[in-house]
């Protein structure tokens, strides 16, 4: 096969949330980039996963004119509440302006940024396979791939954003030792289905049994989340005992219907250190991740596309390498303010039920820490402000 030789300035390695509004913002902004995914449009466009595009999300999009992606009557209204021992607690949200948060299913996302970016002119190419980086410490990195014909592609550029994910190639392209990983395992999972019915109950409940959840994914589809130990394997979770726990741990009917999807979701914390190497800058999942309890996911991987979209414009234009100079650095600033954020999050609502993993103290402490949320003005604005990003 003949290799064909090309340049440009950003290859985006996934197309993802991360990778596709960081093409946006570059293309909008004059400078050239090429998107690289190895999976199909039809699969990425239909991958379930966060649900969740919290304030200052969604004032990121507005302030780069890509509010046309998180309109707000493109996706469901969502009103729920805590379930604590099958007592509803309603949710307050926060009143006003401040509230801008939008359950927006990722799949509804990555497809209006996909449109977006290539009614724009973006170049997107999908099913691009075996993709290597290389000469990442030079002035112009390669990226390898080879096309849906077979043939083999390389790209030059300027900067590398590896947006593909915690298992993607980005990462693995560094060399052993020059990151510092930090992380925490959990000694419990979620047991995460994609059902085929409406959100009823939403919301979140806490139960001796362990912690559940039902979400809107559209009008008539529900992500359910169930608390289970690590080690628990897929084939204990027929669908009847998906339904009968949900029932059991919100206290009240759950009206059952066909499950297109059934997975475990470890939970884990996870930072690398530093997010960069030479030429190739990661972002979102493939340099942290958090519990999906704490829905910053998303939140975390927008942070940081602006930091580093700020970084690669100011250098194209004014050949100032500051910003990139300091991309990890404030990077993680953000990313251990959120890290922890997660870790409280995720321990205050799962040892507030089920007592078997951290025991009956802990179980008592969780509980009025919970409690304080429902009745201190000041614990609560301190969890609006985390939970819609904007501090």
């Amino acid at each position: 096969m003949t290799e064909t030789p090309e340049n440009t300035a950003v290859v985006i390695v996934g197309a993802g949330v991360a990778g596709l509004t960081l093409g946006n913002f570059l293309l909008r902004n004059g400078i050239d980039c090429v998107v690289l995914e190895r999976r199909s449009r039809a699969y990425v466009e239909k991958r379930q996963r966060a649900g969740t595009v919290d304030a200052r999300g969604v004032r990121m999009f507005r302030e780069w004119g890509l509010a046309a992606v998180v309109e707000p009557d493109s996706f469901v209204d969502f009103t729920g509440g805590f379930w604590i021992d099958g007592v509803c607690h309603p949710m307050d949200f926060g009143q006003g302006e401040e509230m801008e948060s939008i359950f927006c299913p990722q799949q509804v996302l990555v497809r209006n940024l996909t449109d977006v970016f290539l009614q724009g002119g973006g170049d997107l190419r999908f099913e691009a396979a075996d993709v290597t980086l290389e000469d990442l410490r030079s002035a112009r990195p390669t990226v390898r791939y080879r096309d849906t014909d077979g043939s083999e592609k390389a790209v030059s550029c300027d900067f590398v954003a590896g947006c593909d994910g915690y298992r993607g190639v980005s990462r693995a392209s560094i060399p052993a030792g020059a990151l510092t990983r930090y992380s925490h395992e959990y000694r419990y999972s979620w047991l995460s289905v994609l059902a085929e019915v409406p959100a009823k109950p939403s919301g979140m409940a806490i139960h001796s049994r362990g912690l559940a959840g039902m979400m809107p994914r559209g009008a008539h589809a529900s992500r359910i989340y169930l608390q289970c130990p690590a080690d628990e394997p897929l084939e204990q979770w027929p669908d009847e005992r998906v339904w009968s726990e949900l029932e059991a741990r919100f206290g009240t009917t759950v009206p059952s219907g066909p499950i297109v999807d059934k997975q475990l979701v470890p939970f884990r914390c996870v930072v690398h250190d530093p997010m960069s190497h030479g030429r190739l800058y990661l972002l979102g999942d493939a340099a942290h991740i958090v519990p999906p309890m704490s829905a910053k996911g998303v939140h975390l991987a927008l942070y940081d596309t602006e930091v580093f979209a700020r970084a690669v414009i100011q250098w194209f234009r004014t050949g100032d390498s500051s910003l990139l100079d300091s991309y990890s650095e404030t990077c993680l600033r953000h990313v251990w303010n959120y890290q922890a954020f997660a870790a409280w999050i995720t321990e205050l609502m799962h040892n507030a039920g089920d007592s078997s993993y951290e025991g009956e103290f802990r179980k008592q402490a969780a509980r009025a820490e919970l409690q304080r949320q429902f009745t201190s003005p000041a614990a609560g604005r301190l969890f609006f402000e985390l939970s819609e990003g904007v501090i």
